[in-house]
C-alpha cells in the first residue's frame, strides 16, 4: 500500500492488514505536517511504534485514531520510540499515564534524554551561545537562532540494543540500530511480515536531518554513522518501508541507495567548494554557501542552526575522509581543503 503525503486534514487512520495500524498524529505548526504512528496487534494488547507530539490537538488524534480503527489507547501494552525527537517520543509519556504501557528506545537515546532532564535552561542557553559562537555566528543571530526548548521526552522503562527483540508476543520485531539521525535511532524489522518501521532514517522523498551537536565536536561522525546505518538498512533487501512520516513505499533498499548518492554528491560539491576557497572558512560560513531548500538569506534563524549542524555533519565526514583539516581558533574553528 502506497499513500502519497497529503495535508495533515486529508489523512485518515489506515489498516495496513496484517494487524498493523496507522494513525497520522499532528505536528502543530511544524511543515512536516504529522507523524505517522504505528500500532502492532498482539495477544496483551497493541504495541505502538512512535507516539507523537505532546500537544492535546495531537493526544486528540492519537487517542480517536485508535478508537476509529476499534483499539482503545488505554489498552496499549507498550511504546518503542524510534528516537527521541519530540515528534517521535512526545507522547509516550501519556501514552504510559493513560495505560500503563512500557516505553523503550535505544540505549544512545535513553542517555541523552536523561542529560536533557538534568540539562537546566539557562545552562542550556549558556551551551547554545557558546556553540553558535564557536561556529562563527555573530552574537546577534546566536541570540535569534537559540529557540526556545522543548520538555524531554518522558524516560524508558526498557533499553534497547542492536538485534534485541521487542516484547510483542506472538510477532517478531527485532531492533535495527541505525545512528546517524541521532545516536539511538533504531529501524524496527517486523520478520514475520517483511516490513521495516523506518522512523525517520530513510523517507520516501526528503532526507533526514544529519547534524553535530555542539557544531565543533570532532570526536563523533553523524553522517558516516548515517551512510554506515543506510548500507545495513539495505542488506535486509526490498522490504515495504512503513516511514515516521510522508508515506508507506516499496523497496527500502532501493530509496536507502538513493540517499547515500545523494550525501555522497553532497560531500563532494562541499570539498570542490572548499577547494576554491584560500582561506579557511567557518561553519557558519560554510552553511551560508551551501544549498538548501531556500536561499539562505530567506531561512529563519532557527532553521540557519540546523543547517549550521548539518553543514557541520558535512565537514566532519570530510575531515574524518582526509579532504579537510580544521584549525583551532580563540573565536571560532574554521575548515581548509586539503589536497585531493
Amino acid at each position: 500500500m502506497k499513500s502519497r503525503r497529503r495535508p495533515y486534514a486529508e489523512q485518515r487512520p489506515q489498516d495496513l492488514g496484517g494487524g498493523v495500524w496507522s494513525v497520522p498524529v499532528p505536528i502543530p505548526g511544524n511543515p512536516l505536517g504529522y507523524t505517522l504512528v504505528y500500532a502492532i496487534d498482539s495477544p496483551p494488547g497493541p504495541v505502538l511504534i512512535d507516539a507523537g507530539w505532546n500537544h492535546p490537538d495531537a493526544w486528540a488524534a492519537l487517542s480517536g485514531g485508535l478508537a476509529t480503527l476499534g483499539l482503545d489507547v488505554s489498552a496499549v501494552t507498550g511504546v518503542v520510540v524510534t528516537h527521541f525527537h519530540p515528534d517521535h517520543a512526545g507522547l509516550a509519556g501519556q501514552v504510559r499515564q493513560a495505560s500503563g504501557a512500557w516505553i523503550a528506545m535505544h540505549e544512545s537515546d535513553a542517555a541523552l534524554v536523561r542529560l536533557m532532564a538534568e540539562y537546566a535552561g539557562a545552562e542550556h542557553d549558556a551551551f547554545q551561545a557558546d556553540m553558535l559562537r564557536r561556529a562563527g555566528a555573530d552574537p546577534g543571530e546566536a541570540r535569534q537562532v537559540a529557540g526556545e526548548r522543548p520538555a524531554p521526552p518522558a524516560p524508558p522503562d526498557r533499553e534497547l540494543r542492536d538485534g534485541d527483540l521487542v516484547d510483542l508476543p506472538g510477532r517478531k520485531l527485532r531492533a535495527v540500530h541505525t545512528p546517524g539521525h541521532t545516536p539511538g535511532h533504531i529501524c524496527l524489522h517486523l520478520e514475520d511480515a517483511d516490513r521495516l518501521f523506518t522512523g525517520d532514517h530513510v523517507l520516501p522523498d526528503i532526507t533526514p536531518h544529519i547534524g553535530i551537536y555542539p557544531y565543533d565536536r570532532d570526536d563523533i561522525d553523524p553522517l558516516g554513522d548515517f551512510l554506515d546505518s543506510l548500507d545495513r538498512v539495505s542488506e535486509l533487501g526490498p522490504l515495504d518501508a512503513l516511514p515516521a512520516h510522508e508515506w508507506i513505499f516499496p523497496d527500502v533498499a532501493a530509496r536507502a541507495a538513493q540517499i547515500r548518492h545523494h550525501h555522497e554528491e553532497k560531500l563532494e560539491r562541499l570539498r570542490a567548494l572548499l577547494a576554491q576557497r584560500p582561506q579557511p572558512l567557518t561553519i557558519w560560513e560554510v552553511a551560508a554557501m551551501m544549498t538548501w531548500n531556500r536561499p539562505w538569506d530567506e531561512l529563519p534563524p532557527p532553521l540557519r542552526g540546523m543547517a549550521a549542524g548539518e553543514a557541520a555533519a558535512h565537514l566532519r565526514a570530510l575531515e574524518a575522509k582526509g579532504h579537510v583539516r580544521r584549525l583551532p581558533g580563540v573565536d571560532a574553528v574554521r575548515f581548509h581543503a586539503l589536497d585531493s
